[in-house]
């Protein structure tokens, strides 16, 4: 099996004034392609940290961290910004839609730094906003759909890229339980047709959800298991 991820005595210390936070202090841990993975962990654990040194949004202050076999550890900038662009696709707890883009637009938004032209870029977002259910709603403003269905938008634009990773933080952190369970059944078929996941929570029943949770805790791997039995959600229609 193909490794995508592999961190290796992953350290990370931030400066508060005179003081010195290590929020990672060594974590290795290594991810194969088409993983469906977890990180929980309490406030400070060391789960974000970890979150966003894997999504090239922060550099390690130690340590390596190979990204389908490109060692991505003291890139710079520009260099992080374009494997960002080209390697992952994130989904954020408060969705990050542009309020004034239609669904079609948002979604469409990385293919313009891939260098795509208009007529691909809204052939590839109308694709990617079909694929979780929102043919209809392409021309739709925010403002204008349920939570639910920003966040089904907001995944759309994470896989209009093909990226090798999706990065979920806190999926279902600003949903009610029903629409939870909707956005949880579309992570697992998207898991099922072949994607890697790896999603930050700190509820334990969406955690089930993951095929393999990683717990952190004071900037350690406290403990790393295969979920044997994971959830699988209620099917609810699509536009709920």
């Amino acid at each position: 099996m193909k490794k995508i991820i592999e961190t290796s005595d992953i350290q990370k210390t931030y400066k508060m004034g005179a003081e010195e936070v290590r929020a990672l202090k060594s974590v290795s841990i290594s991810v194969n392609k088409g993983e469906y993975v977890a990180f929980m962990g309490p406030s400070g654990s060391g789960k974000s940290t970890l979150m966003n040194i894997i999504g090239c949004l922060d550099t390690p202050s130690a340590g390596t961290y190979i990204l389908n076999e490109k060692d991505v550890s003291d890139m710079s900038e520009n260099e992080l910004a374009e494997i960002r662009n080209k390697e992952i696709g994130f989904v954020f707890q408060t969705f990050n839609l542009l309020p004034r883009a239609s669904c079609l637009e948002n979604v469409a938004l990385p293919l313009i730094y891939a260098g795509y032209n208009k007529s691909d870029r809204e052939d590839k977002a109308f694709i990617a906003l079909k694929n979780v259910g929102l043919a209809d709603r392409v021309h739709h403003k925010p403002n204008e759909l349920s939570g639910g269905q920003r966040q089904r938008v907001a995944i759309a634009r994470a896989l209009v890229n093909d990226p090798s990773i999706i990065l979920a933080d806190e999926p279902t952190g600003n949903l009610d339980t029903k629409t939870s369970y909707s956005i949880m059944e579309l992570f697992h078929e998207l898991h099922q047709k072949g994607n890697t996941i790896i999603m930050v929570t700190h509820e334990d029943d969406i955690a089930h959800y993951a095929h393999r949770v990683i717990r952190l805790r004071d900037g350690l791997v406290e403990s790393d298991e295969i979920n044997l039995n994971p959830t699988r959600a209620v099917t609810v229609e699509l536009d709920e």
